[in-house]
């Protein structure tokens, strides 16, 4: 049976490992922290729900035992400290770049073939140093990113039009952040139908502005990050990857000139299969989305210069 490690058993990681349990992937699902008994309880708790929402599988909590992960077909890294009411993501970078350094070398020390899924913020800078440190191949390194932001993006465009979500489709690409995403309203649908041709302008720029600050509103609210939406985000990238779903979603890879960028990890739209990121997928994007995503570009190699100057990489 294949075998999915989530690092990192707070809040995101123990609803990582909820979402798919609950949806009974067809794998081994091992939850890791450092702190002693937390993904032990977590783990706990969450197969204490088996026999009420008919669970099949198995979940582990372990602490600190890198060898139990090994061979591990997909590990999700949710490890370090969440945001705090006004703090940016970018603001994080000094704690967690060391704590994904460290899970990302002994991860792949047990589980050289595992593909990665990065959910640890500033997402973006966090998933280039997992490249940058790894070695492995662009495809077996995705960020969380635009999956979690177009949920979000569908989420008040399905308020704003008063539809069910099922039949909206929208993608968010560029950083995962809240000045450097963009919302692509050029190419969002409903039933096939452009939302600029259900919407106003003002509807629809409130929307987009909504969406960017998605993230900061949840944390104001609750005082500490988001945890179902991007648990199960990196959830439903788990299962894209296992069972070779080849379904098109926004992620952060590493680009070799898509989009008009190198070096950089950027969500951009890919298709998510048994490799991970298949290939990109080049979305006719409008010149404003393209000025916004060249600028998010720019500012997200900023952050990522920290790695550098601090040694990280």
């Amino acid at each position: 049976m294949s075998k999915i490690t989530i690092i990192g058993a707070g809040n995101v990681g123990a609803s990582c490992a909820d979402v798919l349990a609950k949806r009974n992937v067809t794998a081994d699902i091992i939850l890791m922290d450092i702190k002693e008994g937390l993904a032990e309880g977590k783990a706990m708790d969450i197969m204490q729900t088996a026999t009420l929402a008919d669970i099949f599988v198995r979940v582990t909590g372990v602490t600190g035992d890198y060898e139990v992960t090994a061979n591990s077909e997909i590990i999700i890294i949710t490890s370090g400290i969440p945001r705090k009411p006004g703090m940016t993501r970018e603001e994080l970078i000094g704690v967690n770049a060391s704590i994904v350094k460290n899970v990302v070398e002994n991860t792949l020390r047990h589980s050289p073939n595992a593909k990665l899924i990065i959910v640890s913020n500033p997402m973006d800078t966090m998933c280039y140093l997992a490249n940058k440190i790894s070695g492995l191949p662009r495809n077996r390194v995705i960020g969380l990113g635009g999956t979690l932001d177009g949920a979000r993006f569908k989420y008040y465009l399905s308020r704003a039009l008063d539809v069910n979500i099922k039949d909206i489709e929208a993608n968010v690409i560029g950083g995962h952040g809240d000045t450097t995403m963009v919302p692509l309203a050029s190419l969002a649908t409903c039933k096939a139908v452009p939302v600029m041709h259900l919407l106003s302008k003002e509807q629809l720029d409130k929307v987009i502005a909504a969406t960017k600050i998605g993230g900061a509103t949840l944390t104001r609210l609750l005082g500490t990050s988001a945890w179902v939406a991007p648990g199960a985000a990196a959830a439903f990238m788990a299962e894209a990857i296992l069972k070779d779903k080849k379904l098109i979603r926004a992620c952060a890879v590493l680009l070799e000139g898509e989009y008009g960028e190198s070096d950089l990890v950027i969500g951009v739209p890919i298709v998510l299969g048994k490799n991970g990121c298949e290939r990109i997928v080049d979305f006719p994007i409008n010149d404003e989305e393209r000025a916004a995503f060249k600028a998010s570009a720019a500012a997200t190699r900023q952050v990522n210069q920290i790695l550098y100057e601090t040694g990280m990489i």
